[in-house]
C-alpha cells in the first residue's frame, strides 16, 4: 500500500467540490447533530472562499479551501510520525508549505484551521493540470496519512452506502444514494427514505443553506 499519495490529476478542484457537497448533503440527512457529521461545507466561509472539512471524530482531519485561484487541502493524521506532536521540537515538518500560493497561505493563518496541525498539504491553482505538494523529505516508512485520509473522500454510491451503514448503524438505500451522487435534486421522499426519523423541514433548510438542489414538493 502506498503510504504517501497525491490526488489523481483527473480529480479537478470543481469535481472535488461537487463531491464534498454531495457527501455533506448526505451527512445532513443522516445526522441531525452537526458535531457527529464527517463531511461539512461552508460555501461562504470567508468572502468568496468555500471551506470543506472531513473529520473522522478521532483527531484526523482534512481542511479544504476553494478560492477564485484554486483549492488547497491540509490534512492531519494525529498518529503520523510526520505530525508536529510526534517531533521533539514540535514544529511543522520542513518543506510542508513550500510553494503554497500566498493567497492560500494567508487563509491558513485563521485559528480555526490550525495551521500547525498538518501531516500533508496539496493544492491546485486554476489552470494547473495536476496537484502540487511542498518539498518534504520523509524517512523510509514514514506515513503522512494522505492515503488514509484522502480515501475518506468517497467516490462511489456503493462505497458511501457501506461506510454510512457502519458509521450510522442504519440501513441505507443504495438507490437514493446513487440518485444524490448523480445530481438528482433532493426531495422530502428521498430524505425520509434515507432516514425515516429525520425532521424533513429542518433537513431541507440545511440543504438549501449548503447550496444543493432541493425539490420540496
Amino acid at each position: 500500500m502506498m503510504k504517501n499519495m497525491m490526488l489523481d490529476a483527473q480529480v479537478t478542484p470543481n469535481g472535488l467540490k461537487d463531491r464534498m457537497l454531495l457527501l455533506s448533503a448526505l451527512d445532513i440527512i443522516l445526522s441531525p447533530e452537526d458535531w457527529l457529521r464527517t463531511y461539512r461545507m461552508q460555501s461562504e466561509w470567508s468572502g468568496d472562499v468555500c471551506l470543506g472539512e472531513v473529520n473522522n471524530g478521532a483527531g484526523d482531519t482534512i481542511h479544504m479551501l476553494w478560492t477564485c485561484g484554486g483549492v488547497l487541502l491540509k490534512g492531519f493524521d494525529h498518529e503520523s510520525p510526520v505530525s508536529p506532536h510526534a517531533r521533539d521540537e514540535y514544529e511543522v515538518w520542513p518543506g510542508m508549505y513550500d510553494g503554497v500560493p500566498d493567497d492560500m497561505m494567508e487563509l491558513l493563518e485563521d485559528e480555526a484551521l490550525e495551521k500547525e496541525d498538518v501531516t500533508f498539504c496539496m493544492w491546485r491553482e486554476a489552470g494547473d493540470k495536476e496537484w502540487s505538494m511542498g518539498n518534504t523529505n520523509f524517512p523510509e516508512g514514514y506515513d503522512d496519512g494522505s492515503s488514509f485520509l484522502l480515501g475518506k473522500i468517497i467516490a462511489t454510491p456503493e462505497e458511501y452506502q457501506d461506510w454510512a451503514e457502519s458509521y450510522y448503524e442504519l440501513p441505507i438505500s443504495l438507490g437514493v444514494v446513487s440518485q444524490i451522487f448523480n445530481g438528482v435534486p433532493i426531495t422530502a421522499q428521498m430524505i425520509s427514505a434515507l432516514h425515516p426519523q429525520r425532521n424533513v423541514t429542518e433537513a431541507i433548510k440545511e440543504l438549501k443553506q449548503l447550496g444543493v438542489q432541493v425539490h420540496e414538493s
